[in-house]
């Protein structure tokens, strides 16, 4: 009998596979996602050195409306607190999730708001 894979452990491998490649620096950090089911999570990491810079995340952004809204006001929040720190540049890490929905929000507001990525 066949086992179906829980979706959860399809998007860990992913996330695992991506992060093989995918590594912050002093010069160009990472912008990693978290995305549960009500809340979404931002954070800029530097990965030599194991700090996290900057985060942002829909439990300090209060927003009215749709879990994409929040997610798009939480991309703007971690850029704007990002370029008080004088980063423009990042390396975007969608955690293993899909870059639809509330990850493309969040990475659209990002952008927006004057990150580079």
């Amino acid at each position: 009998m066949i086992k179906a894979t829980p979706k959860k452990l399809i998007r860990e491998k992913k996330h695992w596979r991506m992060r093989n490649r995918i590594k912050g620096t002093a010069e160009r950090p990472r912008l990693a996602v978290f995305r549960s089911n009500q809340h979404i999570y931002a954070q800029i990491i530097d990965d030599v050195a194991g700090n996290t810079l900057v985060s942002a995340s829909t439990l300090t952004v209060k927003v009215e409306g749709s879990k994409s809204d929040a997610a798009k006001a939480v991309g703007a929040e971690v850029a704007k607190k990002a370029l008080e720190k004088g980063i423009v540049k990042v390396v975007f890490d969608r955690g293993g999730n899909l870059y639809h929905g509330r990850i493309q929000a969040l990475a659209d507001g990002a952008r927006e708001a004057g990150l580079d990525f």
